[in-house]
């Protein structure tokens, strides 16, 4: 854990100051963690935690009309540490999430709301849930905001996912789950 921390430390250390990300296009880059407990509709009794690596890239400069003014964003997630807490066993996993597609609200201040929708693959070396399939996919959506000021960039979002094997096993009932996902990053003009 420590390796992982001095890493963030050096990574954001020699980059240069955080700009919001309007008007020119920028990149994100951001470390977060996640975590929550499972909500009706599927598996119950379940929690689960995660930690993350987040490649952002800013695709529009801003439009739309009022309140809704913002820029379009994707975004590549790699997740090397993922744990499902089940009722029969804790499952650890890995994942990846190739697609996320983000609308940056215009900021306020220093806050810049937004809304995001995307999913990935996770493998574990359990089946999650229990007796099911230990690949899973997870597709989500979350509305969260960033604090933008200083040389980085705070957020923090509600996060909605489901993890389901899709039919890869004759069993299927899912996970859905509601976390809470706190990072820090930087937006940096491309």
């Amino acid at each position: 854990m420590k390796i992982i921390l001095t890493a963030v430390v050096l990574l954001f250390a020699h980059l240069a100051t955080a700009q919001a990300p309007t008007g020119d296009l920028h990149s994100e880059i951001e470390v977060w963690s996640g975590g929550g407990h499972s909500v009706p509709g599927g598996t119950s009794h379940t929690g689960v935690w995660n930690l993350g690596v987040r490649y952002g890239w800013v695709l529009t400069n801003p439009h739309g009309p009022g309140f809704l003014s913002g820029q379009f964003e994707y975004a590549v997630d790699v997740v090397p540490a993922y744990a499902i807490f089940q009722p029969a066993n804790t499952a650890f996993g890995a994942g990846i999430n190739p697609f996320n597609v983000k609308w940056l609200f215009t900021p306020h201040g220093h806050v810049a709301p937004y809304i995001e929708l995307g999913g990935g693959v996770l493998f574990t070396n359990h089946n999650v849930p229990t007796r099911t399939s230990a690949i899973n996919f997870t597709p989500g959506a979350a509305m969260g905001v960033h604090f933008l000021g200083g040389n980085l960039v705070w957020s923090a979002e509600l996060r909605y996912q489901h993890i389901s094997n899709a039919g890869l096993a004759y069993y299927n009932p899912g996970i859905n789950t509601l976390q809470l996902r706190l990072g820090i990053g930087k937006f940096s003009r491309r």
